[in-house]
């Protein structure tokens, strides 16, 4: 490969924001170097969410992944170090438009369920990500913002798989 094509794979590091909107909601934007496609997939495919959805810092690894991406279907991630200490991560998706927006409740909390709105705004190739958590009470926000500040890392990881995901593509 000729280091001009190897930079155009290169993930380039677009800024994850992350800000308190309300009392009981925040809000995290990124834009992705790929078609809104390709990002929509990576976020309701089993087999492409275990390859990024947990920050490889921490240890912990997604041991497995169930999502019926559809109006009433079900989701449950489990993390954990190994299988002896996992925790669950669960709801049902309330909204889904491909390629577009992506509504689900979180259900494993003890306050209420929070619910959250993904969308995926293509402009020339690229997909601005607008991730908005509403929860049932300000202590909930408190609780959860440090979940959105550690998705920079876990969109990195995600940058990454879009240029192996787009590379493929290119070949096909």
């Amino acid at each position: 490969m000729d280091a001009r094509r190897e930079s155009e794979l290169s993930p380039v590091k677009n800024p994850t924001t992350v800000e308190r909107t309300s009392e009981r909601e925040f809000v995290v934007t990124r834009t992705f170097n790929a078609p809104a496609r390709l990002v929509y997939d990576a976020w309701t495919k089993p087999e492409l969410l275990m390859l990024w959805w947990a920050p490889k810092s921490i240890g912990m690894s997604l041991l497995s992944c169930e999502a019926d991406v559809r109006v009433g279907g079900r989701y449950r991630f489990v993390f954990g170090h190994d299988a002896s200490q996992t925790m669950a991560f669960f709801g049902r998706y309330i909204e889904v438009t491909p390629h577009a927006r992506l509504v689900w409740t979180n259900e494993e909390g003890d306050g209420g369920e929070a619910v959250t709105t993904l969308t995926f705004e293509e402009k020339g190739g690229k997909t601005l990500l607008v991730l908005r958590e509403r929860h049932p009470s300000k202590e909930a926000v408190d609780d959860a913002i440090g979940f959105g500040a550690g998705l920079r890392e876990t969109f990195e990881q995600l940058d990454a798989l879009l240029v192996t995901l787009g590379a493929s593509v290119a070949r096909s």
